[in-house]
């Protein structure tokens, strides 16, 4: 319950420490230290900086590359591409989750849940993105997943130039940060997943949603299927639906 709450206050406010979080939690009526809030705030990956859930934490052996975006036009799909990884709560415990999503069109290429911070769950994320097209430039944070030879060779055989964003700033990968917070408030906060399994299936259905239907002001209240294939999106009848729902 209180990782529940501080999950939703760390959305909300990710400028929010310990100290902040710990008074915010007893203004709520709950008798909690700053002992008890540093050790589930650590246990979700979370820390104040200015401000980044530090889910993806460096290596130091791993090379680090250059920020590409910085006053970058991005005007079309396929220039850029990014990454990162999330807290996803269920009702007895909680998940990672990753995704490759398109910042021109915010498309969501591909996206995948694990149980551990393991590099696995982002490279089978990024092999799916793959399958579906190649970016120009590939942006993430500098975690351990993003910077391990596996990930980078991968991005290099492709032909595909790699962007890390500054350590500890937010606003270098803002799409996906965005991205996150809808998600979250749109899907996550509304349901008590109560296995891995129903959180894969909500969120399949969710970001089908997501890249189909929902409209983005920010697109012209275009879809992001819409904007990346430059094409309409043909609703699908009931059929397909329920097809689509049977499969995830």
């Amino acid at each position: 319950m209180m990782m529940k709450l501080i999950d939703e206050q760390y959305t909300l406010r990710p400028f929010y420490g310990v100290p902040r979080m710990t008074a915010w939690l007893r203004r709520e009526g709950h008798l909690v230290n700053p002992k008890k809030v540093r050790r589930l705030m650590r246990l979700m990956g979370l820390e104040a900086i200015y401000p980044k859930p530090r889910l993806s934490q460096s290596c130091p052996g791993h090379k680090r590359y250059p920020y590409l975006l910085k006053g970058l036009v991005i005007d079309h799909s396929d220039q850029v591409w990014c990454s990162d990884i999330t807290y996803i709560r269920l009702l007895h415990g909680f998940v990672y989750l990753t995704v490759v999503m398109d910042w021109f069109s915010r498309y969501v290429l591909s996206w995948e849940l694990s149980i551990t911070l393991d590099k696995e769950f982002c490279l089978k994320a990024l092999e799916k993105a793959l399958s579906v097209s190649k970016p120009e430039i590939f942006n993430t944070d500098q975690g351990s997943q993003f910077t391990s030879e596996e990930f980078t060779g991968r991005l290099e055989d492709a032909g595909v130039r790699i962007s890390m964003d500054g350590k500890g700033r937010l606003y270098d990968n803002i799409f996906v940060e965005r991205l996150w917070r809808t998600v979250k408030y749109e899907e996550v906060y509304l349901h008590d997943y109560l296995s891995v399994s129903e959180a894969r299936e909500r969120l399949a259905l969710y970001f089908h949603f997501y890249n189909s239907e929902r409209l983005h002001k920010s697109l012209g209240y275009q879809t992001p299927y819409e904007v990346y294939f430059n094409e309409p999106y043909i609703v699908m009848q009931d059929a397909q639906k329920a097809a689509l729902e049977q499969r995830v």
